[in-house]
């Protein structure tokens, strides 16, 4: 039976396991090991529901072509949708060659459109093999999302599907697919390179932008929002994420800085480097906490993107009232009038984040700017 939609579904199990653990990705079966060790959790799957949750109630107009065990099969069954497998995985632990595999058997299948769950890797594997022989679109679960492939968040990739099976008018136009070195990411470097493109759905509203890269420039404007966060620090611990604007004020107090990571400092000193979730989730039990952030460039993100380790426990624990969140008025400029964005995983507290929020943009200046409701651009 031909259904109105034909979905092949390709999950990535082990994308994004070595983010709430600080290894800033997924790499290699030695990361992995590394990374279940300290206790992370497999949640691509997670990522993939909260995607499918949309589109659940039209489960009689779609056939999902997918790859057996954790790649889908699971998933599918557990959520009852029609499906059927082509590809048996041959890791226990995924590999790359596993995604092009699983993408060739299911591209014999005519399908309509290729959804993924992943990182940046994961992508590149799709493109390899899809190219622009079908529309694709990525439910972001990686460490690594440079990529314009991916929905905003993982409810984002939901709409858009939801949209094609309401029969509303879906462009699809070339997004660049992109990667990083991780080795230099872990050194705190980001060099991303373009890999080729992929045919997606053109929905700006749920479709991310490619991420900006490079550091801020304008060493003016930094060093007063520096000189700004540095006056509030009294007798808390706080917390500071990653990004060049928070950069910025570590190298103002004169502290190593993990640029890609988590760092905390108490009273001018830095108190423990590059932090785990696991690390946080005990400190913020145990102590007042305020985080310091920033948002992604040319994306939005303040969470789920590159600082996993700020789990929804301990975003919980802080409380949204103890979040500094600093930015400079060109960075937010650069978004267009798009919101902020958090994607922390939990689709509750992505909620109660939502509204409008103060951004520091200068020394006591601040501008209100509001944070999204999960997938949606009010």
């Amino acid at each position: 039976m031909r259904h109105e939609l034909t979905i092949g579904l390709i999950i990535n199990p082990y994308a994004g396991i070595g983010g709430a653990v600080a290894m800033k990705g997924s790499d290699g079966k030695a990361i992995r090991d590394a990374a279940l060790a300290k206790g992370a959790e497999l949640k691509a799957a997670v990522r993939a529901k909260q995607a499918l949750d949309i589109i659940a109630p039209f489960k009689d107009k779609i056939s999902i072509i997918t790859v057996a065990g954790a790649m889908g099969e699971e998933l599918c069954q557990q959520m009852g949708f029609n499906y059927r497998t082509v590809y048996q995985p041959a890791n226990v632990q995924t590999e790359a060659l596993d995604t092009e595999r699983a993408a060739e058997a299911i591209l014999d299948n005519n399908i309509d459109l290729m959804v993924f769950a992943g990182g940046d890797g994961t992508a590149r594997n799709i493109c390899h093999v899809v190219s622009d022989t079908v529309p694709v679109i990525g439910i972001p679960a990686g460490c690594k999302i440079h990529s314009g492939v991916y929905g905003v968040t993982p409810a984002a990739t939901g709409k858009v599907i939801e949209k094609l099976l309401k029969g509303e008018l879906v462009s699809i136009g070339d997004a660049d697919v992109m990667d990083i070195d991780e080795s230099l990411f872990r050194e705190g470097v980001v060099k991303a390179k373009a890999y080729g493109e992929m045919r997606v759905p053109v929905e700006l509203t749920y479709v991310q932008a490619v991420k900006s890269g490079g550091k801020e420039s304008d060493e003016l404007v930094l060093q007063d929002i520096a000189d700004f966060v540095i006056e509030q620090m009294e007798d808390e611990l706080f917390i500071m994420g990653s990004g060049s604007t928070v950069n910025g004020i570590m190298n103002e107090m004169g502290l190593d800085n993990t640029l890609l990571g988590v760092d905390v400092i108490a009273k001018g000193e830095l108190k423990a480097a590059d932090v785990t979730a696991d690390q946080l989730e005990v400190l913020t039990q145990q102590y007042p906490c305020k985080l310091v952030i920033t948002l992604i460039g040319g994306q939005g993100h303040i969470f789920g993107r590159g600082n996993q380790q700020l789990s929804p426990t301990v975003i919980r624990q802080i409380g949204k009232e103890n979040i500094l969140v600093v930015a400079t008025k060109s960075k937010l400029s650069a978004l267009e009038g798009r919101p902020l964005i958090a994607d922390t995983g939990d689709p509750v507290l992505d909620a109660e984040l939502a509204g409008p929020i103060p951004i520091i943009t200068g020394y006591n200046d601040h501008v209100l700017y509001r944070v999204a409701s999960p997938g949606v651009k009010e």
